[in-house]
């Protein structure tokens, strides 16, 4: 083979070598419980104190402002921690009915087990085999249609925890940033100019590393940056325009 030859085979080699080396991103339910919370808590806080700033009362929107911010946190704890408790008894619930399938009724899933495998073009002699190797195996059975049939992950014992304290803990940290200029600026007026600057600078921080994340590009995650400041000052003028005409309807002095 000559040396041009032996070069180009070289470069096809190290191509294949990089593609076997690429890595995929995957977000964890840390990541996403992350998000959730420190997306509530950059908003929800925010409008609340916005709006109650409108009183004119300092110590009203700081108390009102802590007691949403630790009220906030406790609760998408807990919504965090039942509904990954939840998840958990469903996946246990829906294994002991594929262990039942695959042992009462071996035929009828694997009636299913082949359709799956049609849809990617496998032909049924080609799936025979595996159809077979799976009999043999009942508990490889069952995981396999818990993973690709039900698309449910089995759950750790400490992922309520973990979900809670993330959520919990994220919405806290999110929430608190806006309220930080009420304690240590005198004048109400300034002290929520700062705090839109901070959320609005939040947001687009929070867009960025979020899109990041997920494996896109810097300019996508420029455009996430803006679409995720878009999203959340909507939702924040939203809540910020409600407390603000309660507070006009009843007249709060």
């Amino acid at each position: 083979m000559s040396d041009s030859g032996q070069l180009e085979e070289s470069r096809l080699l190290d191509g294949a070598s990089s593609e076997r080396l690429e890595r995929h991103v995957t977000t964890s339910g840390f990541i996403r419980d992350a998000i959730i919370g420190l997306a509530d808590g950059l908003t929800v806080p925010f409008a609340v104190t916005a709006g109650l700033s409108s009183i004119g009362s300092t110590k009203l929107v700081i108390l009102g402002g802590l007691a949403e911010l630790f009220a906030g946190s406790i609760s998408m704890g807990l919504g965090a921690y039942l509904a990954t408790i939840t998840d958990a008894q469903h996946f246990h619930v829906e294994e002991a009915r594929e262990q039942r399938q695959v042992t009462g009724t071996p035929h009828f899933e694997g009636e299913i087990l082949v359709a799956m495998f049609t849809k990617y073009g496998l032909s049924r002699e080609e799936i025979l085999p595996i159809l077979q190797s799976f009999r043999q195996n009942p508990e490889s059975w069952v995981k396999f249609m818990m993973d690709f049939e039900l698309k449910l992950e089995r759950p750790s014992w400490s992922r309520p925890w973990i979900s809670a304290l993330t959520m919990g803990m994220a919405y806290f940290i999110g929430g608190l940033i806006p309220m930080i200029p009420y304690f240590g600026v005198e004048d109400l007026s300034m002290a929520l100019v700062i705090s839109i600057g901070a959320t609005a600078i939040m947001l687009s921080v929070f867009g960025y590393v979020k899109s990041l994340v997920t494996g896109v590009g810097y300019c996508s995650a420029f455009h996430g940056s803006l679409e995720t400041l878009f999203v959340g000052a909507v939702a924040a003028g939203a809540s910020y325009g409600i407390v603000r005409t309660v507070n006009d309807w009843f007249k709060v002095e």
